[in-house]
């Protein structure tokens, strides 16, 4: 079974909920990053956590949601091995697998609802990595020094 780990923030947090019985609901085994509730917090404090235990292979892949999702999708992103991808649709998920292989799916919490987060959510659950061309440029992604 993957584990998978989740976050928000507080205007991300009832969608969060909503991906983590989602989840369970696919059979995911689920781990919460928080945060805990509505009250204002910090998405970093959240985002850093789930994107290190993702690098380190301790969750397959990640959720986190904020209201815009650019917060919280700039955060994942500063770690070099996450490649987090913002989808507000469809099209966007399965494009973030096939062609980008990405690790952490990022919802606007603000601006889908959660017919669409389904949608969305079962998109990026199913659809694998292309390979090919696009690992030669994943491959250029991290910086190396």
């Amino acid at each position: 079974m993957k584990l998978i780990g989740i976050c928000a923030d507080h205007a991300g947090y009832e969608l969060k909920t909503y991906v983590a019985e989602w989840l369970k609901e696919k059979g995911y085994d689920v781990k919460d990053f928080g945060t805990h509730s509505e009250e204002r917090c910090d998405y970093p404090d959240f985002a850093h956590p789930l994107a290190r235990a993702v690098e380190a292979k301790e969750c397959e892949l990640g959720v986190a949601v904020c209201g815009s999702g650019n917060g919280i999708n700039m955060t994942l992103n500063k770690h070099q091995g996450i490649r987090a991808a913002l989808c507000w649709t469809e099209e966007i998920a399965e494009l973030a697998r096939q062609h980008n292989n990405a690790n952490v799916l990022v919802m606007p919490g603000r601006f889908i609802s959660q017919e669409e987060a389904n949608k969305i959510l079962t998109i990026f659950f199913s659809t694998e990595f292309e390979g090919g061309r696009h690992q030669q440029r994943i491959d250029k992604i991290p910086i190396h020094d």
